[in-house]
C-alpha cells in the first residue's frame, strides 16, 4: 500500500538561491515551520537527522538516508519507522527552473508500508499542511533574500 503527497509553489528567485536555502540545514530553525531542525551530510548515502513538527501535530525525529543529490535540482531521502515496510517514506524536493529568476519548487513524499492505511488520515492531512507551510516559508525567505541581494 502506498500514498503520495505532492505540493508545489512558484518562487521568484534562481534555482541556485532556492537550493542554497534548502540545503542550509543550520538555519531551518529560523524559518522552517515544518522541518524544525535538520543536520547531516547532503550527499548520496549521507545520513540525516530530521525533526519535523507539522502544525497541530506532535513532533518526530527520524534518521533518513540521502539517495539523490543533484545540486540546484533535486534532493531526495528515504526514511522508515522502526523496521522496513512498516511505514516508509521517500521525501523529494525538486527545483524546476522556469526562467533565470523564477522556479517552481516541488515538495513531495511517497509513503509505503503496512501502517499506511491505518495512519493515512492523520499523517496525510498533517503532512500536506506541513509541506504547504514550509513551501510558503521557503518562498518568503528566498524572495526576501533575493531582493536584499539585488538592492
Amino acid at each position: 500500500m502506498s500514498k503520495q503527497i505532492d505540493t508545489s509553489i512558484e518562487i521568484q528567485a534562481s534555482a541556485s538561491e532556492v537550493w542554497s536555502e534548502l540545503t542550509a540545514f543550520e538555519s531551518f530553525s529560523e524559518w522552517n515551520p515544518f522541518i524544525r531542525n535538520a543536520r547531516g551530510v547532503v550527499e548520496p548515502g549521507g545520513k540525516l537527522e530530521v525533526f519535523i513538527r507539522p502544525a497541530g501535530a506532535r513532533g518526530m525525529t527520524f534518521r533518513p538516508t540521502v539517495i539523490v543529490v543533484e545540486p540546484e535540482r533535486t534532493l531526495r531521502w528515504y526514511g522508515r519507522f522502526l523496521v522496513p515496510w512498516l511505514f516508509d517514506g521517500e521525501h523529494t524536493f525538486r527545483i524546476e527552473s522556469l526562467s533565470d529568476n523564477h522556479v517552481r519548487f516541488h515538495h513531495s513524499e511517497t509513503f509505503s508500508g503496512v501502517l499506511v492505511p491505518l495512519l493515512w488520515r492523520t499523517v496525510g492531512t498533517n503532512t500536506r499542511r506541513g509541506f504547504e507551510d514550509m513551501n510558503r516559508a521557503l518562498k518568503a525567505r528566498v524572495e526576501r533574500n533575493a531582493r536584499a541581494t539585488k538592492q
